[in-house]
């Protein structure tokens, strides 16, 4: 959009989604063929690949980046998610982590899923998956944290004096005790205003950090034992617009993608506009690719923690002294 209004974008794909795609693939596979060799270009593609839509359920530490609203965010202080109670154990920390090679091992990402078995590393620590969870499950579940604890009930029964916000069930429902003032102890609680019945849980309701916030979830009641509810976006306090891929590969990527895409859908009638665009933007991957320009992207190291020489420059040089190559100067 910052090369096309949307209006001639519209009219341009006619609903052909397609071939956005197949335009976008069509300059990643250009951009990558020419600096490949010398940049780590692979990498500053990622960073936009990893740009995903603000989930609630998922908790931003500084520095990570999202769209939010359509606009590509920066979590300025960490961003809290939405955590339901576990009536499961979903992690069990390793505790022979001498046995385990740590570099075969991956961090855990609320990006992902994992199954039974899978070993992650979060924290300091190893931790082995028991139950299934992550990003597609709609269950994120991080390791060694419980947002939640159960509370222990009983049964109500008439002629019980009982304490302050207790908690007890009656008729397969469970009910708090919010006062004691005038309290008929043989009426039940569900026909007394001295009780409270406890609601199901539910993740879009603003939940309070406080011992008395009680929910149930499986049949079972729970406190929280920290914040369970997701943080509210707030420009300034814990967010801020900033699009973190690289400008130079972003505006390249965008002029050879509407090349192709006018070349998909109307290869006879490609403006003149596009045509130079494209031409100027594969001269700049060419010099970008011989190493005559800094397109500001990181190189990509030898053994020797050295930037890989450009192959033409590889080839004809005599001598790696800059002083016994004064055409390098």
């Amino acid at each position: 959009m910052s090369q096309i209004s949307d209006e001639l974008f519209n009219q341009l794909i006619r609903g052909q989604q397609i071939r956005v795609n197949q335009a976008e693939e069509a300059a990643e596979a250009s951009i990558v063929e020419y600096l490949t060799d010398n940049y780590e270009v692979e990498k500053a593609l990622e960073v936009g690949k990893n740009l995903r839509e603000y989930n609630p359920r998922i908790t931003y530490p500084v520095g990570v980046h999202f769209y939010h609203e359509g606009k590509i965010v920066e979590a300025m202080r960490s961003i809290n998610g939405i955590k339901a109670p576990a009536t499961v154990e979903y992690w069990r920390e390793c505790e022979d982590v001498d046995k385990i090679d740590r570099e075969t091992i991956m961090a855990y990402s609320q990006l992902l899923n994992y199954h039974p078995g899978d070993l992650v590393y979060f924290s300091g620590s190893v931790y082995e998956c028991l139950e299934h969870n992550g990003f597609d499950y709609a269950d994120i579940r991080i390791p060694g944290i419980n947002a939640w604890e159960q509370v222990q009930t009983s049964p109500w029964e008439p002629n019980v004096e009982y304490e302050l916000w207790a908690v007890v069930e009656w008729d397969s429902q469970f009910f708090a005790l919010l006062n004691a003032d005038e309290i008929d102890l043989t009426v039940n609680p569900m026909e007394s205003d001295n009780w409270g019945l406890i609601g199901e849980y539910d993740p879009e309701y603003a939940y309070e950090f406080k011992d008395t916030e009680y929910v149930v979830f499986d049949s079972k009641v729970w406190i929280p034992t920290m914040l369970p509810t997701a943080d509210t976006l707030k420009e300034g306090y814990n967010f801020r617009y900033h699009d973190p891929r690289n400008p130079n590969i972003k505006k390249h990527m965008i002029k050879i993608a509407l090349y192709e895409l006018h070349k998909l859908i109307s290869p006879n009638n490609v403006s003149t506009a596009r045509i130079t665009d494209y031409e100027a933007t594969m001269q700049w991957l060419h010099d970008a690719n011989r190493c005559k320009i800094n397109p500001q992207i990181q190189r990509k190291l030898d053994e020797e923690k050295k930037p890989v020489s450009e192959i033409a420059m590889a080839t004809f040089q005599r001598d790696y002294d800059p002083y016994k190559n004064p055409w390098q100067i």
